[in-house]
């Protein structure tokens, strides 16, 4: 249920307001607009009387929310969310590039990486350290080796560093070291791990699952939201269907229904969602022209020696490439956006 109260309501008549819904065992979520406040409640609202509500003055209307995700709805709250990152912010009127690596390999790799996205604009480095694979033989990770070496590289460019955590023990080994933390596709609808992640006050990347509905890619947002961490941003990365030309099928659908949605901000995976390299860059720029709060990708100084996604890796003057093209788009939208 949502309350719309007149942003002159007297903090008499508002103290009244939330006492009552405090009296109901409710519990209330406020969200301050330009015109008015929205009061969210979470929990049995069956016992509020709507009429009773009406009668208070300063308050202007009473809606009950059907959608079963209720923090992470736009009626809850309506202005967009903007998560800070470091000295980034993702969302509102800014464009972020989360540029790097698939896998964090060895120290020379990742440094060079970092300092390609680094040159061409990128807002944030992306390296993994964990890796889930659906081979037990294939490369899974330095752990906790990589994330000391993406620290390094972070000290060197002053890029904020993003790092994928599969499980609470690595949430809280490499929490604290990186700026923000990813859940992947295998792991959207991990509970206990998302109950874990509310905890904290990481910001953190929700990627889609390989066969999510939207409602369920919310519902998962709303674990982390209900736990009390409010710096979530999703991300599409394509999913799973019948074609078998490319890797996934990238959803832009997702991206218009998300900010219909949600307040909360959406980034789009081109890398992952197509597997190819050459189709990483129209993609991407068609997920910013459909109005996307940014791009992730994935660029390896050699990806022909990539120990994991090289297919999808951009090598520099691509990159560089696919930065100067996302320029142009940012700034027929208005976007803030600059590659170098």
């Amino acid at each position: 249920m949502i309350i719309k109260v007149d942003e002159n309501i007297s903090q008499e008549n508002m103290e009244k307001l939330l006492k009552r819904v405090e009296e109901l065992n409710l519990k209330p979520h406020l969200s301050y607009g330009t015109e008015y406040t929205i009061i969210g409640l979470v929990g049995d609202t069956s016992v509020i009387d709507v009429n009773r509500v009406l009668t208070i003055e300063g308050v202007l209307d009473v809606q009950r929310v059907q959608e079963p995700y209720k923090r992470a709805s736009r009626k809850f709250h309506p202005e967009d969310t903007i998560v800070k990152v470091g000295n980034v912010e993702i969302g509102g009127n800014n464009l972020v590039m989360m540029a790097g690596p698939c896998s964090v390999e060895n120290e020379e790799q990742i440094m060079t990486a970092a300092r390609i996205v680094k040159k061409y604009g990128a807002t944030m480095l992306r390296g993994g350290v964990v890796k889930p694979r659906t081979s037990p033989y294939a490369f899974q990770g330095l752990g906790m080796e990589g994330i000391e070496l993406m620290k390094k590289a972070k000290e060197e460019t002053g890029l904020p560093i993003i790092c994928e955590v599969m499980s609470i023990s690595q949430l809280h080994e490499f929490g604290p070291h990186v700026d923000m933390i990813q859940l992947g596709a295998r792991n959207m609808q991990n509970f206990d791990l998302l109950k874990e992640v509310g905890k904290t006050n990481i910001p953190v990347l929700l990627k889609r699952g390989l066969s999510a509905t939207i409602e369920e890619w919310l519902m998962s947002a709303e674990y982390i939201l209900a736990g009390g961490n409010e710096n979530v941003v999703l991300c599409e990365r394509g999913i799973r269907t019948y074609e078998t030309a490319y890797r996934n099928v990238l959803d832009l659908n997702a991206v218009p229904m998300i900010k219909k949605l949600t307040h909360l901000p959406i980034i789009v995976d081109s890398a992952h969602s197509t597997g190819k390299y050459w189709m990483v860059e129209p993609l991407g720029m068609a997920g910013v022209a459909a109005g996307a709060d940014g791009l992730m990708v994935e660029v390896h100084p050699e990806p022909d020696k990539a120990l994991s996604d090289g297919p999808q890796s951009l090598k520099e003057d691509v990159f560089k490439h696919l930065m100067e093209n996302v320029e142009k788009i940012a700034n027929v939208l208005g976007k803030s956006f600059k590659a170098k």
